[in-house]
């Protein structure tokens, strides 16, 4: 019988985009997300499921849509959490995935609604430097966060829970935010390196679309 490790290993070799995730110039990469759409993320602790609106940010939804469809956030680890704040995830296990789009940078938008507790934004050190990590807000940080400005583009619909039971315990260690500078290591060594160093925290199984409109 196949070990749950390997079928995972297994399963992601099967992803329709696995093929396509060191060509982000491809044009599957592109098509528009449906106005509103659901992604279900498959958890170590448990489900997740995130509503997108895209009228909050069209651009960030799209990008979203087609980092979820075709796999980039499979296996991904919650590499930044900070207990009653943020839960921070994007940055793909594979190093030469992540370099691949490392700097491939989103133009800033509008934000439409407020970095209330349950949305999830794009983290950024620069303007317009919107990449692929995403951050769930834990508790109602808008008056820091919306005059950044951090633009959310969908909220926690089912499984808040989840997320505030995420392992916290290696706090900005595990690379931290973009602004702080330190996540070299982790686009580097991708998941061996945080298996190896900071081998409790938590992790995405499989993200997945379940439901547009």
């Amino acid at each position: 019988m196949m070990r749950p490790a390997a079928c995972f290993a297994a399963l992601l070799l099967m992803q329709p985009g696995s093929s396509l995730l060191l060509k982000p110039d491809d044009p599957e990469w592109s098509r528009p997300a449906p106005e509103q759409f659901r992604v279900d993320f498959e958890t170590n602790k448990g489900g997740i499921e995130i509503e997108v609106y895209r009228e909050w940010s069209p651009l960030g939804a799209d990008r979203f849509y087609n980092l979820a469809r075709l796999g980039y956030y499979d296996g991904a680890r919650f590499f930044r959490v900070i207990a009653g704040q943020w839960a921070q995830f994007g940055i793909n296990g594979d190093p030469a995935v992540s370099k691949a789009w490392r700097t491939r940078a989103l133009p800033d938008e509008p934000r439409m609604t407020s970095n209330v507790r349950g949305t999830i934004a794009y983290a950024f050190k620069d303007p317009n430097g919107r990449t692929t990590q995403v951050f769930i807000n834990l508790r109602d940080n808008s008056a820091t966060h919306d005059p950044e400005p951090f633009v959310p583009f969908g909220r926690v619909v089912e499984g808040m829970d989840v997320i505030d039971r995420l392992n916290a315990e290696y706090g900005e260690r595990a690379g931290g935010g973009i602004r702080r500078g330190q996540q070299d290591p982790v686009f580097a060594g991708g998941n061996d390196y945080l298996r190896r160093e900071f081998p409790r925290l938590d992790y995405i199984y499989r993200a997945r679309i379940v439901a547009s409109h």
